[in-house]
């Protein structure tokens, strides 16, 4: 057999990615992510013109990432407690119903209230989804699979950040709370196919796992990872939050069409980084994914230029989704398999933190910086992530080997964990 049939056999051989259990995450995950991106932008707007203004919007967003980020950690605990399919459901629910109270009584406190809660079911669905896409991946597919669970949690967002900004100026912001409740509740149905078996209870309690992680992030290999998400989520909460304001009094639907642009092209790059780090190792991405998160903010700088604002979230949407893939990957690169639910803690941890910050932090200077001046120093936060960016290049494709070594020996044991 030739070098080159011997190459074509093994690709024909690669397992499947879609096994039951992983389509029935992608669905869940899919109705889930639908329900948030549906109200990302839309409760800023609806706090903002409440009276709340530029603080009141970026309290929103910043509420629900303070609970999802509180929640997180808790998330492994309560999976061997309870098991994925409970935990999920309790998730999906959380993230769709509470808004329909906003169809009832309008107040900024019942408002964060809504924002809390969902902020619980983000941090469940996100913690357990990503955990279990990581387990379900194939020998020597990891990457590709979380690119592939990655495109899950994006796809929503291509219709849902527009989507919910154009109904909820068409249509009221009431119809756009009913149809979130609803699309929750249509994926339910999917966490009864989900693995049915407990997780291993952590080894410490809360407290102790989250001390461990942040020993973890401590050391390097997974700080430098975890700070460039941060910086990169820090200016996606900006822009989530803020970009359909600044552009108030723009050119028609200049905002939903850039958020459709960058949601559109996030979790393609997401998807392409994943497959391109399975083949060729992800550190060769990174540098340049930052890159363009950076150039996409930067550009914001020029909103009167609808070409301008288009661009940019073209470069920010492709570095946004490569970055997520990148730093996630790696990050799983790095540990044994046993800590797959502390990596997927610390991950969604600085993701939500990032993006709480962001929307928190930019509220708060643009009343005395206006918004050109508070994209522009966004842009300069992320410049500064380069060059922890660039050392992380090479500790990367060591750390790559040594998961390579570790994955294969894995592959050579019995199997003892059955998903049911």
């Amino acid at each position: 057999m030739s070098g080159r049939e011997g190459a074509a056999t093994a690709s024909d051989a690669r397992p499947s990615l879609l096994n039951r259990p992983m389509v029935m995450l992608l669905v869940a995950s899919v109705g889930g992510m639908g329900g948030f991106y549906l109200l990302l932008s839309v409760i800023p707007l609806y706090a903002a013109t409440a009276g709340g203004g530029g603080v009141g919007a970026g309290l929103t967003t910043g509420v629900m990432m303070l609970a999802t980020v509180l929640a997180e950690p808790a998330v492994p605990w309560f999976l061997a407690r309870f098991g994925h399919r409970a935990v999920v459901g309790a998730g999906l629910l959380l993230l769709g119903v509470p808004a329909a109270a906003l169809c009832l009584w309008s107040s900024f406190p019942l408002t964060l209230a809504v924002c809390l809660l969902r902020g619980v079911g983000l941090g469940i669905v996100v913690v357990a989804g990503t955990k279990l896409a990581a387990e379900l991946a194939p020998p020597g597919r990891r990457s590709e699979n979380l690119g592939l669970y990655g495109v899950s949690l994006g796809v929503p967002s291509v219709l849902g950040l527009p989507a919910g900004v154009w109904l909820s100026d068409r249509f009221a912001f009431e119809p756009v709370f009913l149809m979130t409740a609803a699309l929750t509740l249509l994926a339910l149905p999917a966490v009864a196919g989900l693995p049915g078996r407990r997780t291993e209870a952590p080894s410490e309690p809360t407290g102790g796992t989250v001390r461990g992680l942040l020993r973890g992030v401590g050391n390097g290999s997974l700080g430098r990872p975890t700070l460039i998400l941060a910086a990169a989520t820090f200016a996606a909460g900006v822009l989530v939050t803020f970009l359909p304001l600044a552009l108030l009094g723009g050119p028609g639907h200049l905002a939903v069409a850039a958020l459709l642009v960058q949601s559109s092209i996030a979790p393609v790059a997401r998807w392409g980084a994943g497959w391109w780090g399975d083949r060729h190792g992800t550190s060769s991405l990174l540098l340049p994914s930052v890159l363009a998160v950076a150039l996409g903010t930067a550009g914001l700088v020029r909103l009167e230029s609808p070409a301008v604002v288009i661009v940019s979230m073209v470069l920010f949407g492709a570095g946004f989704g490569a970055v997520q893939n990148i730093t996630l990957a790696s990050m799983f690169e790095r540990v044994p398999r046993s800590e797959f639910g502390r990596v997927s803690v610390v991950w969604n941890l600085a993701f939500d933190a990032g993006m709480g910050l962001g929307a928190v932090g930019f509220g708060l200077l643009i009343d005395r910086t206006g918004y050109p001046w508070g994209f522009a120093l966004t842009a300069a936060l992320l410049l500064a992530v380069l060059g922890p960016a660039w050392r992380d290049r090479r500790a990367g494709k060591e750390h790559a080997a040594a998961g390579e070594q570790r994955s294969a020996a894995a592959a050579r044991l019995p199997d003892r964990e059955t998903f049911t």
